[in-house]
């Protein structure tokens, strides 16, 4: 599996060294309602039941034929003999809350260093193309991700998501694990609005915190520490000037005309 690890876009192997750049955001661990979350739940369970559709080796040459006919020539897909096929995803980087890189990432913003490891923002709608095969998995494709970017948090953390756009409307829904990427490209075809994919975190309510390690668990108390006295400070400074100009209107107000 090979890949780009850009703000746009480009190409470079995996097994190549590349500059990265991190930068400051804002973020929240606040949970999402739990009728919302049950929603979401439930359609992930009605998509879960759709069965696959196994295409035959022909109908697969067809699809790759017709794909390539619209693809640029760098995206475009390769059949080869054994039946697997190979070919390119983008994956835009949505995530909100700190990423923990370890120590070999040294450029960026950092907000606090604990055993070799800082923690970083993520710039916005970073994108990364991937080169992968048909018989890569979700799973797997989070997993490169994250070695790419030296990421320490537990991939448990990330899910992702597939995006269409219908007129205005963007719809969202979180892939499985063992759905495989380039199957979904190859169906949608190369245009980003038919189909584009998204790296996010779980929802808080759906991570399986047992899954994580102490110093893992300890790191997001940090994190969250971190953003509860931003949002203390903030609320202080925005009520503190509130308070300075209902003072100076009230000194105006006193005085004689």
């Amino acid at each position: 599996m090979t890949w780009t690890s850009t703000m746009s876009s480009g190409y470079s192997s995996l097994e190549e060294d590349s500059e990265e750049y991190f930068f400051t955001a804002r973020t929240s661990f606040f949970k999402q309602p739990q009728a919302k979350a049950k929603a979401k739940a439930d359609r992930d369970v009605e998509k879960e039941r759709e069965p696959q559709k196994i295409l035959t080796k022909e109908e697969i040459k067809q699809k790759i034929e017709a794909y390539n006919s619209t693809a640029t020539n760098w995206l475009k897909m390769t059949l080869n003999s054994n039946e697997v096929y190979t070919g390119f995803i983008k994956v835009r980087m949505d995530l909100r809350r700190p990423i923990t890189i370890r120590s070999a990432a040294t450029k960026g913003n950092r907000l606090y260093n604990n055993n070799n490891e800082t923690a970083f923002y993520m710039p916005k709608d970073t994108t990364n193309t991937l080169h992968i095969s048909s018989s890569n998995t979700v799973k797997e494709v989070i997993e490169a991700l994250l070695k790419k970017f030296t990421v320490a948090d537990n991939p448990a953390k990330f899910a992702l998501f597939k995006q269409s756009r219908k007129k205005e409307e963007v719809h969202m829904s979180k892939l499985l694990d063992a759905e495989h990427p380039l199957y979904l490209r190859l169906l949608a075809g190369p245009s980003s609005d038919v189909l584009s994919f998204v790296l996010r975190e779980q929802e808080t309510g759906e991570v399986l915190w047992e899954a994580f390690s102490l110093p893992e668990l300890q790191n997001f108390l940090r994190i969250l520490t971190k953003e509860e006295d931003d949002h203390f400070q903030h609320l202080k400074r925005r009520y503190g000037d509130y308070r300075t100009k209902l003072e100076e209107a009230l000194r105006a107000t006193g005085k004689p005309g």
